[in-house]
């Protein structure tokens, strides 16, 4: 593992309880980050807590991102408790059910986009001002392939990645004039809890586009995070990193 210099950052990582969210957040650690882990189970937080707790001391706050004053509320204790938030992973999302646009329940519309899109934005309109303040910061929000391709019977999910690859550009250029980095990635299906909420066929059909032949491992996309939160991504901002497994097209 190639060593990334975190040291003196402080990190929230929003889903930060189980998969992807807590493989990057075991990254930062080892990267010498501290790091606040933001989920809305309780349960889930304390274990993670605990798995962790062995190479640092996480703090935790239980979070709905879909909720503007659970979000706000969750930024202020976080940076009464570490004085700072250097870096953004905004992770939290839901895969949602699949079905044909036309059959799509608006419920569950509302529901995936209100997680996925909305609670990326508030996340952001929460954290960026303590960075724009401090003139220093790094977001990571995590999109997906499906954000650029529109995976069928999953319309929800797509339209709400593709808000976020869209959010991340337009914060990109608002913040360009400060040295904040927002950029966004674009993982293939990783196997972690959210297949549980797919059709075994859409879970085929994913695996079927990525010519790797394989699904990506967490810590594939803990190694890309890592590098995009640190000081040398002093550049880059307002961009997608692709982690398709060879099924990008642009």
């Amino acid at each position: 593992m190639n060593h990334i210099d975190l040291d003196h950052r402080h990190a929230v990582v929003t889903g930060g309880a189980r998969g992807i969210g807590l493989a990057i957040a075991n990254r930062l650690i080892a990267s010498g980050a501290s790091v606040s882990l933001w989920d809305r189970d309780a349960e889930l937080l304390k274990a993670a807590q605990n798995q962790l707790r062995e190479k640092s001391s996480p703090s935790i706050e239980i979070v709905d991102v879909s909720d503007a004053d659970s979000v706000n509320a969750a930024t202020e204790a976080t940076v009464t408790k570490h004085g700072t938030i250097d870096i953004l992973v905004a992770n939290a999302g839901i895969a949602g059910p699949n079905h044909k646009t036309w059959e799509y329940p608006v419920d569950a519309w509302k529901q995936i986009i209100d997680i996925n899109l909305t609670g990326i934005f508030l996340c952001c309109r929460a954290i960026v001002p303590h960075m724009l303040r401090q003139d220093y910061g790094r977001i990571v929000n995590v999109a997906s392939i499906a954000g650029k391709e529109g995976n069928p019977n999953a319309s929800a999910y797509s339209a709400s990645k593709a808000g976020v690859i869209a959010l991340t550009k337009s914060l990109g250029k608002e913040t360009a004039h400060k040295d904040i980095s927002v950029n966004c990635i674009t993982p293939a299906a990783a196997r972690t809890r959210i297949f549980d909420q797919m059709a075994k066929e859409h879970i085929d059909f994913m695996l079927s586009r990525i010519p790797r032949g394989r699904f990506l491992e967490v810590d594939e996309v803990a190694a890309m995070v890592a590098w995009l939160v640190s000081e040398e991504n002093s550049f880059t901002t307002g961009a997608v990193f692709d982690l398709s497994g060879g099924r990008a097209t642009y």
